[in-house]
Protein backbone atom coordinates (compact mmCIF):
# COMPACT_ATOMS: atom_id res chain seq x y z
CA UNK A 1 0.00 0.00 0.00
CA UNK A 2 1.45 3.11 -0.89
CA UNK A 3 1.28 6.18 1.09
CA UNK A 4 1.82 8.71 -1.57
CA UNK A 5 -1.33 10.90 -1.29
CA UNK A 6 -1.03 14.95 -2.96
CA UNK A 7 -3.67 15.91 -0.44
CA UNK A 8 -2.67 18.43 2.05
CA UNK A 9 -1.96 16.91 5.48
CA UNK A 10 -4.35 18.34 8.25
CA UNK A 11 -4.11 15.49 10.52
CA UNK A 12 -3.30 16.37 14.52
CA UNK A 13 -3.22 12.69 14.99
CA UNK A 14 -0.32 10.39 14.02
CA UNK A 15 -1.50 7.13 11.84
CA UNK A 16 -0.82 4.09 14.33
CA UNK A 17 1.21 0.90 13.41
CA UNK A 18 1.41 -2.72 14.87
CA UNK A 19 2.10 -6.52 13.91
CA UNK A 20 -0.11 -8.10 17.16
CA UNK A 21 -3.28 -6.98 16.72
CA UNK A 22 -4.81 -3.52 16.52
CA UNK A 23 -8.10 -1.71 18.28
CA UNK A 24 -9.39 1.73 17.20
CA UNK A 25 -12.54 2.98 18.85
CA UNK A 26 -14.21 6.12 19.88
CA UNK A 27 -13.57 5.76 23.42
CA UNK A 28 -9.90 5.32 24.57
CA UNK A 29 -10.78 3.15 27.94
CA UNK A 30 -12.53 0.80 25.39
CA UNK A 31 -9.44 0.37 22.65
CA UNK A 32 -7.64 -0.63 25.92
CA UNK A 33 -10.48 -3.07 26.87
CA UNK A 34 -10.13 -4.45 23.53
CA UNK A 35 -6.01 -4.86 23.64
CA UNK A 36 -6.24 -6.44 26.82
CA UNK A 37 -8.41 -9.50 25.81
CA UNK A 38 -5.82 -9.42 22.79
CA UNK A 39 -3.12 -9.99 25.53
CA UNK A 40 -5.17 -12.91 27.26
CA UNK A 41 -5.53 -14.48 24.09
CA UNK A 42 -8.26 -13.94 22.77
CA UNK A 43 -9.34 -13.11 18.86
CA UNK A 44 -10.70 -10.40 17.62
CA UNK A 45 -14.40 -11.11 18.04
CA UNK A 46 -13.65 -11.97 21.95
CA UNK A 47 -12.06 -8.07 21.68
CA UNK A 48 -14.71 -6.60 20.11
CA UNK A 49 -17.25 -7.63 22.56
CA UNK A 50 -15.22 -5.86 25.33
CA UNK A 51 -14.93 -2.96 23.31
CA UNK A 52 -18.72 -3.32 22.94
CA UNK A 53 -19.65 -3.58 26.67
CA UNK A 54 -17.10 -0.99 27.61
CA UNK A 55 -18.24 1.60 25.55
CA UNK A 56 -21.93 1.04 26.94
CA UNK A 57 -20.36 2.06 30.39
CA UNK A 58 -18.38 5.01 28.87
CA UNK A 59 -20.53 6.40 26.43
CA UNK A 60 -24.30 5.07 27.64
CA UNK A 61 -25.51 7.74 25.40
CA UNK A 62 -24.60 6.76 22.26
CA UNK A 63 -24.94 2.66 22.89
CA UNK A 64 -24.99 -0.16 25.57
CA UNK A 65 -27.46 -3.15 26.27
CA UNK A 66 -30.89 -1.23 25.79
CA UNK A 67 -29.82 -0.70 21.66
CA UNK A 68 -28.51 -3.03 19.11
CA UNK A 69 -25.79 -4.51 18.16
CA UNK A 70 -24.16 -6.31 14.32
CA UNK A 71 -21.02 -6.99 13.22
CA UNK A 72 -19.04 -8.44 10.15
CA UNK A 73 -16.25 -11.16 10.83
CA UNK A 74 -13.48 -11.77 8.31
CA UNK A 75 -12.31 -15.19 9.00
CA UNK A 76 -8.63 -15.13 8.08
CA UNK A 77 -8.89 -19.09 7.93
CA UNK A 78 -11.32 -19.21 5.38
CA UNK A 79 -10.92 -15.78 4.11
CA UNK A 80 -14.28 -15.23 4.32
CA UNK A 81 -16.80 -12.81 5.50
CA UNK A 82 -19.87 -13.48 7.53
CA UNK A 83 -22.24 -11.52 9.42
CA UNK A 84 -24.29 -11.29 12.58
CA UNK A 85 -27.39 -9.11 12.46
CA UNK A 86 -28.46 -8.17 16.08
CA UNK A 87 -31.33 -5.86 15.79
CA UNK A 88 -34.90 -6.50 17.36
CA UNK A 89 -38.23 -6.52 16.43
CA UNK A 90 -41.46 -4.68 17.39
CA UNK A 91 -43.57 -6.37 19.78
CA UNK A 92 -46.11 -8.72 18.11
CA UNK A 93 -49.21 -6.65 19.45
CA UNK A 94 -48.19 -3.27 17.95
CA UNK A 95 -49.52 -2.40 14.06
CA UNK A 96 -50.37 0.61 12.54
CA UNK A 97 -53.91 0.08 12.60
CA UNK A 98 -53.28 0.61 16.74
CA UNK A 99 -51.77 3.31 16.32
CA UNK A 100 -53.96 5.34 14.39
CA UNK A 101 -56.92 4.35 16.76
CA UNK A 102 -54.80 5.81 19.30
CA UNK A 103 -54.13 9.05 17.86
CA UNK A 104 -50.29 8.25 17.56
CA UNK A 105 -49.58 9.54 14.46
CA UNK A 106 -47.59 13.03 14.51
CA UNK A 107 -46.02 12.82 11.19
CA UNK A 108 -44.73 10.32 8.97
CA UNK A 109 -42.28 8.43 11.76
CA UNK A 110 -42.61 7.87 15.39
CA UNK A 111 -40.93 10.28 17.95
CA UNK A 112 -37.58 9.44 19.66
CA UNK A 113 -39.33 9.88 22.86
CA UNK A 114 -42.28 7.78 22.12
CA UNK A 115 -42.47 4.19 23.86
CA UNK A 116 -43.80 2.77 20.83
CA UNK A 117 -40.44 3.37 19.14
CA UNK A 118 -38.67 0.63 21.39
CA UNK A 119 -37.76 -2.10 19.90
CA UNK A 120 -36.38 -5.79 21.23
CA UNK A 121 -32.47 -4.50 22.48
CA UNK A 122 -30.43 -7.30 20.61
CA UNK A 123 -27.57 -5.79 21.79
CA UNK A 124 -26.78 -8.68 24.54
CA UNK A 125 -27.43 -11.20 21.93
CA UNK A 126 -25.53 -10.16 19.40
CA UNK A 127 -23.00 -10.31 22.00
CA UNK A 128 -23.48 -13.58 23.05
CA UNK A 129 -23.83 -14.80 20.07
CA UNK A 130 -20.47 -13.28 18.11
CA UNK A 131 -18.61 -15.05 20.81
CA UNK A 132 -19.96 -18.08 19.81
CA UNK A 133 -20.25 -18.16 16.38
CA UNK A 134 -16.89 -15.80 15.66
CA UNK A 135 -14.82 -16.39 19.20
CA UNK A 136 -11.95 -17.90 20.23
CA UNK A 137 -13.56 -20.01 22.79
CA UNK A 138 -10.30 -19.50 25.04
CA UNK A 139 -12.18 -16.79 27.40
CA UNK A 140 -15.27 -17.30 29.11
CA UNK A 141 -17.99 -14.13 29.11
CA UNK A 142 -17.39 -13.24 32.90
CA UNK A 143 -13.68 -12.00 31.41
CA UNK A 144 -14.65 -10.43 28.73
CA UNK A 145 -17.36 -8.44 30.36
CA UNK A 146 -14.47 -7.59 33.06
CA UNK A 147 -13.65 -4.73 32.00
CA UNK A 148 -16.75 -2.98 31.38
CA UNK A 149 -18.17 -4.09 35.19
CA UNK A 150 -15.05 -3.11 37.01
CA UNK A 151 -15.33 0.61 34.91
CA UNK A 152 -18.75 1.11 35.78
CA UNK A 153 -17.96 -0.30 39.48
CA UNK A 154 -15.15 1.50 40.33
CA UNK A 155 -15.64 4.75 38.06
CA UNK A 156 -14.20 6.55 35.17
CA UNK A 157 -13.60 10.10 34.24
CA UNK A 158 -15.51 10.74 31.46
CA UNK A 159 -14.59 12.33 27.88
CA UNK A 160 -15.00 15.45 26.35
CA UNK A 161 -17.49 14.10 23.70
CA UNK A 162 -19.18 11.75 26.28
CA UNK A 163 -19.74 14.69 28.39
CA UNK A 164 -21.72 17.08 25.62
CA UNK A 165 -24.07 14.04 25.22
CA UNK A 166 -24.81 13.35 28.59
CA UNK A 167 -25.11 17.43 28.99
CA UNK A 168 -28.28 17.56 26.11
CA UNK A 169 -29.67 14.39 27.15
CA UNK A 170 -29.85 16.09 31.06
CA UNK A 171 -33.16 17.48 30.84
CA UNK A 172 -34.97 14.58 29.34
CA UNK A 173 -33.49 11.77 31.45
CA UNK A 174 -34.69 13.92 34.72
CA UNK A 175 -38.17 13.89 33.31
CA UNK A 176 -38.24 11.10 31.71
CA UNK A 177 -37.04 9.07 35.32
CA UNK A 178 -36.95 9.07 38.85
CA UNK A 179 -34.32 10.88 40.46
CA UNK A 180 -32.48 7.75 41.61
CA UNK A 181 -32.76 6.54 38.53
CA UNK A 182 -31.70 8.71 35.72
CA UNK A 183 -27.71 8.33 35.18
CA UNK A 184 -27.06 11.63 36.41
CA UNK A 185 -24.71 12.59 39.56
CA UNK A 186 -26.99 12.97 42.50
CA UNK A 187 -29.05 12.70 39.50
CA UNK A 188 -29.83 16.13 39.06
CA UNK A 189 -26.70 17.09 36.82
CA UNK A 190 -24.55 15.78 33.99
CA UNK A 191 -20.94 14.49 34.32
CA UNK A 192 -18.50 17.31 32.79
CA UNK A 193 -15.30 16.26 31.04
CA UNK A 194 -12.91 15.02 33.76
CA UNK A 195 -15.67 14.01 36.18
CA UNK A 196 -15.45 10.35 37.62
CA UNK A 197 -19.03 9.07 37.04
CA UNK A 198 -19.86 5.39 38.97
CA UNK A 199 -22.73 3.61 37.14
CA UNK A 200 -23.27 0.78 39.70
CA UNK A 201 -26.77 -0.23 38.25
CA UNK A 202 -25.55 -0.91 35.11
CA UNK A 203 -22.25 -2.56 36.92
CA UNK A 204 -24.82 -4.91 38.61
CA UNK A 205 -26.66 -5.92 35.17
CA UNK A 206 -23.38 -6.49 33.11
CA UNK A 207 -22.89 -8.91 36.44
CA UNK A 208 -26.07 -10.48 35.65
CA UNK A 209 -25.35 -11.03 32.24
CA UNK A 210 -21.63 -12.25 32.86
CA UNK A 211 -23.34 -14.56 34.89
CA UNK A 212 -26.70 -16.02 32.57
CA UNK A 213 -25.79 -14.82 29.37
CA UNK A 214 -29.08 -14.84 27.24
CA UNK A 215 -31.17 -15.39 30.13
CA UNK A 216 -29.88 -12.93 32.18
CA UNK A 217 -31.46 -9.79 29.86
CA UNK A 218 -33.77 -11.43 28.24
CA UNK A 219 -35.69 -13.18 31.17
CA UNK A 220 -35.25 -13.15 34.92
CA UNK A 221 -34.87 -9.12 36.62
CA UNK A 222 -34.08 -7.14 34.16
CA UNK A 223 -36.37 -8.32 31.76
CA UNK A 224 -39.47 -7.33 34.49
CA UNK A 225 -37.81 -4.26 34.39
CA UNK A 226 -37.70 -3.44 30.76
CA UNK A 227 -41.75 -4.86 30.35
CA UNK A 228 -42.28 -2.96 33.40
CA UNK A 229 -41.00 0.67 31.93
CA UNK A 230 -42.20 0.22 29.29
CA UNK A 231 -46.19 -1.13 30.00
CA UNK A 232 -45.98 1.71 32.51
CA UNK A 233 -45.81 4.25 29.39
CA UNK A 234 -48.82 2.50 27.62
CA UNK A 235 -46.43 0.42 25.43
CA UNK A 236 -47.13 -3.35 24.13
CA UNK A 237 -43.92 -5.17 24.33
CA UNK A 238 -44.14 -8.33 26.70
CA UNK A 239 -41.84 -10.88 28.15
CA UNK A 240 -42.73 -13.40 25.01
CA UNK A 241 -41.12 -10.53 22.67
CA UNK A 242 -38.10 -10.36 24.73
CA UNK A 243 -37.91 -13.83 25.51
CA UNK A 244 -38.18 -14.80 21.68
CA UNK A 245 -35.71 -12.58 20.60
CA UNK A 246 -32.39 -13.79 18.33
CA UNK A 247 -30.24 -12.73 16.71
CA UNK A 248 -29.35 -13.88 12.61
CA UNK A 249 -26.27 -14.83 10.79
CA UNK A 250 -26.29 -13.41 7.55
CA UNK A 251 -24.21 -13.21 3.81
CA UNK A 252 -23.24 -9.69 3.88
CA UNK A 253 -23.63 -8.43 0.28
CA UNK A 254 -20.67 -6.78 -1.84
CA UNK A 255 -20.10 -4.94 -4.20
CA UNK A 256 -16.34 -4.92 -6.09
CA UNK A 257 -14.82 -1.42 -7.20
CA UNK A 258 -11.89 -1.64 -9.26
CA UNK A 259 -9.18 -3.64 -6.71
CA UNK A 260 -11.19 -4.14 -3.64
CA UNK A 261 -14.27 -5.49 -2.83
CA UNK A 262 -16.58 -3.76 -0.24
CA UNK A 263 -18.69 -5.80 1.87
CA UNK A 264 -21.98 -4.59 3.80
CA UNK A 265 -24.90 -5.66 6.01
CA UNK A 266 -27.67 -6.86 4.26
CA UNK A 267 -31.16 -5.10 4.57
CA UNK A 268 -32.59 -4.67 7.05
CA UNK A 269 -29.52 -2.40 7.11
CA UNK A 270 -28.58 0.82 4.94
CA UNK A 271 -25.52 -1.17 3.76
CA UNK A 272 -26.71 -0.99 0.02
CA UNK A 273 -26.65 3.00 -0.15
CA UNK A 274 -23.37 2.26 -0.18
CA UNK A 275 -22.95 -0.26 -2.99
CA UNK A 276 -25.40 1.44 -5.38
CA UNK A 277 -23.47 4.65 -4.68
CA UNK A 278 -20.75 2.87 -5.56
CA UNK A 279 -22.16 0.55 -8.83
CA UNK A 280 -23.55 4.00 -9.97
CA UNK A 281 -19.65 5.52 -9.63
CA UNK A 282 -18.26 2.67 -11.25
CA UNK A 283 -20.83 2.63 -14.08
CA UNK A 284 -19.59 6.58 -14.66
CA UNK A 285 -16.13 5.53 -14.93
CA UNK A 286 -16.68 2.87 -17.59
CA UNK A 287 -19.26 4.35 -20.20
CA UNK A 288 -19.96 8.46 -19.33
CA UNK A 289 -16.29 9.30 -19.32
CA UNK A 290 -15.50 9.95 -15.36
CA UNK A 291 -12.49 9.67 -13.84
CA UNK A 292 -13.04 10.37 -10.35
CA UNK A 293 -9.43 9.76 -9.46
CA UNK A 294 -8.60 12.90 -11.31
CA UNK A 295 -11.03 15.12 -10.14
CA UNK A 296 -9.32 17.46 -7.29
CA UNK A 297 -10.54 15.96 -4.07
CA UNK A 298 -13.91 18.03 -2.17
CA UNK A 299 -13.95 20.03 -5.14
CA UNK A 300 -17.04 21.34 -6.57
CA UNK A 301 -16.77 18.79 -9.47
CA UNK A 302 -16.07 15.79 -7.27
CA UNK A 303 -18.34 16.65 -4.54
CA UNK A 304 -21.53 16.72 -7.02
CA UNK A 305 -21.06 13.40 -7.96
CA UNK A 306 -20.96 12.23 -4.73
CA UNK A 307 -23.92 14.02 -3.63
CA UNK A 308 -25.74 13.19 -6.64
CA UNK A 309 -24.68 9.13 -6.57
CA UNK A 310 -26.08 9.02 -2.62
CA UNK A 311 -29.10 11.11 -3.30
CA UNK A 312 -29.87 8.26 -5.96
CA UNK A 313 -28.97 5.37 -3.51
CA UNK A 314 -31.55 7.01 -0.62
CA UNK A 315 -34.02 7.25 -3.06
CA UNK A 316 -34.34 3.58 -3.33
CA UNK A 317 -32.98 2.26 0.09
CA UNK A 318 -35.48 4.26 1.93
CA UNK A 319 -38.55 3.05 0.22
CA UNK A 320 -37.21 -1.05 -0.67
CA UNK A 321 -34.85 -1.39 2.46
CA UNK A 322 -37.50 -3.13 5.57
CA UNK A 323 -37.10 -6.35 6.97
CA UNK A 324 -36.57 -9.55 4.53
CA UNK A 325 -38.45 -11.83 6.71
CA UNK A 326 -41.84 -9.96 6.45
CA UNK A 327 -41.22 -8.92 2.58
CA UNK A 328 -39.03 -9.66 -0.15
CA UNK A 329 -36.36 -6.85 -1.11
CA UNK A 330 -34.99 -7.06 -4.58
CA UNK A 331 -31.56 -6.67 -3.03
CA UNK A 332 -29.96 -8.65 -6.23
CA UNK A 333 -31.98 -6.98 -8.95
CA UNK A 334 -30.25 -3.20 -7.12
CA UNK A 335 -27.18 -4.04 -7.40
CA UNK A 336 -27.06 -5.51 -10.88
CA UNK A 337 -25.38 -4.24 -13.52
CA UNK A 338 -28.10 -3.19 -15.48
CA UNK A 339 -29.52 -1.21 -12.70
CA UNK A 340 -26.83 0.66 -11.76
CA UNK A 341 -26.42 2.06 -15.78
CA UNK A 342 -30.05 2.98 -15.66
CA UNK A 343 -29.30 4.94 -12.52
CA UNK A 344 -26.25 6.80 -13.84
CA UNK A 345 -28.00 7.94 -17.21
CA UNK A 346 -29.84 10.21 -14.24
CA UNK A 347 -26.32 12.08 -13.38
CA UNK A 348 -25.51 15.35 -14.90
CA UNK A 349 -21.99 16.42 -13.92
CA UNK A 350 -22.91 20.13 -14.81
CA UNK A 351 -26.19 20.63 -12.40
CA UNK A 352 -28.27 19.02 -9.89
CA UNK A 353 -30.68 16.51 -10.71
CA UNK A 354 -34.26 17.99 -9.62
CA UNK A 355 -36.35 14.97 -10.12
CA UNK A 356 -34.70 12.20 -8.32
CA UNK A 357 -37.24 8.91 -7.52
CA UNK A 358 -37.00 5.56 -6.58
CA UNK A 359 -36.32 3.35 -9.37
CA UNK A 360 -38.01 0.68 -10.60
CA UNK A 361 -35.60 -2.69 -10.27
CA UNK A 362 -38.38 -5.17 -11.16
CA UNK A 363 -38.85 -3.55 -14.67
CA UNK A 364 -35.88 -6.03 -15.47
CA UNK A 365 -37.28 -8.49 -13.91
CA UNK A 366 -25.52 8.51 17.06
CA UNK A 367 -24.16 5.20 17.30
CA UNK A 368 -20.61 3.69 17.78
CA UNK A 369 -18.14 1.59 15.42
CA UNK A 370 -15.56 0.29 16.24
CA UNK A 371 -12.52 -2.35 14.62
CA UNK A 372 -10.30 -4.55 15.58
CA UNK A 373 -7.66 -6.98 13.63
CA UNK A 374 -6.10 -9.75 15.62
CA UNK A 375 -2.26 -11.47 15.57
CA UNK A 376 -4.28 -14.11 13.26
CA UNK A 377 -5.70 -11.84 10.72
CA UNK A 378 -8.75 -12.14 12.01
CA UNK A 379 -11.13 -8.82 11.98
CA UNK A 380 -14.19 -7.90 13.67
CA UNK A 381 -15.89 -4.78 12.07
CA UNK A 382 -18.93 -3.82 15.18
CA UNK A 383 -21.20 -1.41 15.59
CA UNK A 384 -23.66 -0.98 18.45
CA UNK A 385 -26.33 1.97 18.90
CA UNK A 386 -29.34 3.32 21.03
CA UNK A 387 -30.53 4.79 17.57
CA UNK A 388 -30.07 8.38 18.74
CA UNK A 389 -28.47 9.57 22.21
CA UNK A 390 -29.88 7.84 25.27
CA UNK A 391 -32.70 6.60 22.59
CA UNK A 392 -35.80 6.96 24.79
CA UNK A 393 -34.19 7.97 27.80
CA UNK A 394 -36.35 5.57 29.26
CA UNK A 395 -34.26 3.65 32.03
CA UNK A 396 -36.08 0.59 33.46
CA UNK A 397 -35.71 0.89 37.39
CA UNK A 398 -31.87 -0.55 39.25
CA UNK A 399 -31.02 -0.97 35.62
CA UNK A 400 -28.61 1.62 34.37
CA UNK A 401 -28.73 1.42 30.88
CA UNK A 402 -31.10 3.33 28.57
CA UNK A 403 -33.88 1.67 26.21
CA UNK A 404 -33.28 2.94 22.60
CA UNK A 405 -35.48 3.83 20.02
CA UNK A 406 -35.08 2.64 16.46
CA UNK A 407 -38.69 2.18 15.48
CA UNK A 408 -38.62 5.74 15.00
CA UNK A 409 -37.44 4.43 11.42
CA UNK A 410 -40.32 2.79 10.08
CA UNK A 411 -42.90 4.80 8.14
CA UNK A 412 -46.34 5.51 9.48
CA UNK A 413 -47.78 4.52 5.91
CA UNK A 414 -49.85 1.52 5.50
CA UNK A 415 -48.80 -0.44 2.76
CA UNK A 416 -45.07 1.16 2.42
CA UNK A 417 -42.49 -1.57 2.57
CA UNK A 418 -40.80 -0.05 5.86
CA UNK A 419 -44.81 0.68 7.20
CA UNK A 420 -44.48 -0.57 11.39
CA UNK A 421 -45.93 -3.90 11.81
CA UNK A 422 -45.56 -6.40 14.16
CA UNK A 423 -42.97 -8.42 15.12
CA UNK A 424 -40.87 -6.44 12.11
CA UNK A 425 -37.08 -5.19 11.83
CA UNK A 426 -36.95 -1.53 10.63
CA UNK A 427 -34.97 0.67 7.93
CA UNK A 428 -31.69 0.11 10.44
CA UNK A 429 -28.87 2.79 9.78
CA UNK A 430 -25.86 0.18 11.52
CA UNK A 431 -23.77 -0.86 8.91
CA UNK A 432 -20.37 -2.49 10.15
CA UNK A 433 -18.46 -2.83 6.71
CA UNK A 434 -14.94 -4.22 5.55
CA UNK A 435 -12.85 -4.02 2.56
CA UNK A 436 -11.14 -7.01 0.77
CA UNK A 437 -9.23 -7.60 -2.55
CA UNK A 438 -9.73 -10.60 -4.35
CA UNK A 439 -6.35 -12.84 -4.51
CA UNK A 440 -6.02 -15.24 -8.07
CA UNK A 441 -7.31 -18.24 -6.15
CA UNK A 442 -10.61 -16.50 -5.70
CA UNK A 443 -9.83 -15.91 -2.15
CA UNK A 444 -10.29 -12.36 -0.46
CA UNK A 445 -7.39 -10.85 1.72
CA UNK A 446 -8.41 -8.80 3.90
CA UNK A 447 -7.72 -5.04 3.44
CA UNK A 448 -9.43 -2.68 5.65
CA UNK A 449 -11.84 -3.05 8.70
CA UNK A 450 -14.09 0.15 8.85
CA UNK A 451 -16.88 1.86 9.82
CA UNK A 452 -18.40 5.40 10.23
CA UNK A 453 -21.02 5.77 12.93
CA UNK A 454 -24.22 8.23 12.75
CA UNK A 455 -26.95 7.31 11.49
CA UNK A 456 -27.98 7.62 7.96
CA UNK A 457 -23.89 9.64 7.74
CA UNK A 458 -22.70 6.05 7.51
CA UNK A 459 -22.90 5.02 3.95
CA UNK A 460 -22.33 8.87 2.77
CA UNK A 461 -19.17 8.44 5.09
CA UNK A 462 -18.26 4.41 3.55
CA UNK A 463 -18.22 5.95 0.20
CA UNK A 464 -16.29 9.07 1.01
CA UNK A 465 -13.77 6.81 2.94
CA UNK A 466 -13.13 4.76 0.45
CA UNK A 467 -12.85 7.18 -2.21
CA UNK A 468 -10.09 8.65 0.25
CA UNK A 469 -8.15 5.67 0.52
CA UNK A 470 -8.09 4.18 -2.60
CA UNK A 471 -8.27 7.03 -4.95
CA UNK A 472 -6.23 10.00 -3.42
CA UNK A 473 -3.99 6.98 -1.44
CA UNK A 474 -4.64 8.81 1.99
CA UNK A 475 -3.33 6.87 4.99
CA UNK A 476 -6.22 5.55 7.32
CA UNK A 477 -5.81 8.73 9.53
CA UNK A 478 -5.64 10.97 7.04
CA UNK A 479 -9.09 9.39 5.02
CA UNK A 480 -10.83 10.60 8.43
CA UNK A 481 -9.41 13.37 9.11
CA UNK A 482 -10.17 15.05 5.74
CA UNK A 483 -13.84 17.18 5.58
CA UNK A 484 -16.69 15.68 4.63
CA UNK A 485 -20.38 16.30 2.86
CA UNK A 486 -23.98 14.84 4.65
CA UNK A 487 -27.01 15.55 2.69
CA UNK A 488 -30.09 15.27 4.79
CA UNK A 489 -33.47 17.26 5.04
CA UNK A 490 -33.94 21.12 5.99
CA UNK A 491 -32.72 21.63 9.25
CA UNK A 492 -36.33 23.40 9.90
CA UNK A 493 -38.39 20.33 8.80
CA UNK A 494 -41.49 19.87 10.95
CA UNK A 495 -41.12 16.37 10.01
CA UNK A 496 -40.64 13.40 12.93
CA UNK A 497 -42.77 15.87 15.39
CA UNK A 498 -45.37 16.14 17.89
CA UNK A 499 -46.75 17.91 20.42
CA UNK A 500 -44.38 18.25 23.07
CA UNK A 501 -41.14 17.54 21.63
CA UNK A 502 -40.49 19.23 18.84
CA UNK A 503 -37.95 18.23 16.48
CA UNK A 504 -34.84 16.11 17.37
CA UNK A 505 -32.38 18.32 15.58
CA UNK A 506 -30.81 17.59 11.76
CA UNK A 507 -30.12 14.23 12.22
CA UNK A 508 -33.23 13.11 13.62
CA UNK A 509 -35.63 14.85 10.25
CA UNK A 510 -33.59 12.08 8.10
CA UNK A 511 -35.86 9.31 9.48
CA UNK A 512 -39.11 11.09 8.53
CA UNK A 513 -37.43 11.96 4.62
CA UNK A 514 -37.80 9.91 1.97
CA UNK A 515 -38.10 12.60 -1.06
CA UNK A 516 -34.44 13.10 -1.69
CA UNK A 517 -35.54 16.64 -3.93
CA UNK A 518 -35.55 19.17 -1.24
CA UNK A 519 -32.68 17.47 0.52
CA UNK A 520 -29.83 20.00 1.66
CA UNK A 521 -26.02 19.59 1.93
CA UNK A 522 -24.07 19.77 5.12
CA UNK A 523 -20.59 20.65 4.57
CA UNK A 524 -18.19 20.36 7.11
CA UNK A 525 -15.88 23.53 7.91
CA UNK A 526 -12.58 23.04 6.13
CA UNK A 527 -13.91 22.77 2.48
CA UNK A 528 -13.10 25.86 0.15
CA UNK A 529 -16.24 28.63 0.59
CA UNK A 530 -15.69 28.59 -3.62
CA UNK A 531 -16.73 25.03 -3.61
CA UNK A 532 -19.83 25.89 -1.72
CA UNK A 533 -20.02 28.73 -4.13
CA UNK A 534 -20.01 26.31 -6.94
CA UNK A 535 -22.29 23.86 -5.32
CA UNK A 536 -24.80 26.28 -4.98
CA UNK A 537 -24.32 27.59 -8.55
CA UNK A 538 -25.24 23.78 -9.56
CA UNK A 539 -28.53 23.72 -7.93
CA UNK A 540 -27.59 22.59 -4.23
CA UNK A 541 -28.77 23.89 -1.56
CA UNK A 542 -25.95 23.85 0.91
CA UNK A 543 -25.10 24.64 5.05
CA UNK A 544 -21.48 25.15 6.48
CA UNK A 545 -21.32 23.48 9.89
CA UNK A 546 -18.63 24.04 12.01
CA UNK A 547 -17.46 23.52 15.60
CA UNK A 548 -19.14 20.55 17.47
CA UNK A 549 -21.85 20.49 14.94
CA UNK A 550 -19.36 18.63 12.99
CA UNK A 551 -20.86 15.56 14.51
CA UNK A 552 -23.01 14.90 11.54
CA UNK A 553 -20.22 13.95 9.99
CA UNK A 554 -20.33 10.39 11.78
CA UNK A 555 -16.50 9.40 13.57
CA UNK A 556 -15.19 6.54 11.67
CA UNK A 557 -12.53 4.07 12.91
CA UNK A 558 -9.89 2.49 9.79
CA UNK A 559 -7.28 -0.75 10.47
CA UNK A 560 -5.82 -1.18 7.02
CA UNK A 561 -3.35 -4.14 6.32
CA UNK A 562 -0.56 -2.46 5.15
CA UNK A 563 1.50 -5.38 3.58
CA UNK A 564 1.85 -9.08 5.24
CA UNK A 565 4.74 -9.58 7.15
CA UNK A 566 6.24 -12.59 5.54
CA UNK A 567 9.94 -12.17 6.81
CA UNK A 568 9.44 -12.76 10.57
CA UNK A 569 5.93 -14.79 11.30
CA UNK A 570 7.79 -14.44 14.94
CA UNK A 571 6.24 -11.47 15.21
CA UNK A 572 2.92 -11.32 13.31
CA UNK A 573 1.15 -11.83 9.95
CA UNK A 574 0.24 -8.13 9.11
CA UNK A 575 1.40 -4.83 9.51
CA UNK A 576 -1.33 -2.99 10.36
CA UNK A 577 -1.98 0.57 10.33
CA UNK A 578 -4.90 2.39 12.12
CA UNK A 579 -7.05 6.03 12.09
CA UNK A 580 -9.73 7.15 14.72
CA UNK A 581 -12.04 9.82 13.77
CA UNK A 582 -10.57 13.31 15.22
CA UNK A 583 -14.83 13.92 15.80
CA UNK A 584 -14.77 11.77 18.43
CA UNK A 585 -12.94 11.06 21.89
CA UNK A 586 -11.22 7.97 20.79
CA UNK A 587 -8.33 6.06 19.84
CA UNK A 588 -5.92 3.46 17.84
CA UNK A 589 -3.76 1.04 20.01
CA UNK A 590 -1.68 -1.33 18.91
CA UNK A 591 -1.22 -4.67 21.27
CA UNK A 592 2.24 -5.14 22.01
CA UNK A 593 4.56 -7.62 22.94
CA UNK A 594 7.34 -7.04 24.99
CA UNK A 595 10.01 -9.33 26.91
CA UNK A 596 11.00 -9.47 30.17
CA UNK A 597 12.41 -5.96 31.92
Amino acid sequence: MTMDSTLPFISRRSVIHGIHGMVSSSQPLATQAGVEILRRGGNAADAAVAVAAVLGVTEPGSTGVGGDASCLFYDSNIRRVRGLNGSGRTPAALTVEYLSQKNLFHGPSLSSYSVHSITVPGAVAAWIDTLEHFGSGKLNLETILRPAIDLAENGYPVSLISSSIWKNGEKMLMEVNNQQNNLLIDGVRHPNEGDVIQLLDLAETLKTIARYGKDGFYKGRIADAIIDSIKNRGGLMTHNDLASHESELVDPISFEYHDWTLWEMPPNSQGITALLALGIISELEKDHGLDISKLEHNSAEYLHIIIEVLRLGFADTRYYVTDPQVLPIPTEKLLSKEYFSERAKLIDFKKRNNNIEKGYPDRTSDTVYFSVVDNQGNACSFMGSNCVPFGTHIIPDNCGFPLHCRGRNFVLKDGHPNCIGPNKRPYHTMIPSMITSRTVQGNHDLEACFGVMGSFMQPQGHVQVIMNLMNYLANPQHALDLPRICISPPPLSSINTDNNHPSDGLPANIVGFTNMNNCIVNIEDGIAPTVVQKLEAMGHTCTVIEGYGRSIFGRGQIIRVVKKNNRHHSVGRYVLAAGSDPRGDGQASPLTIFGKL
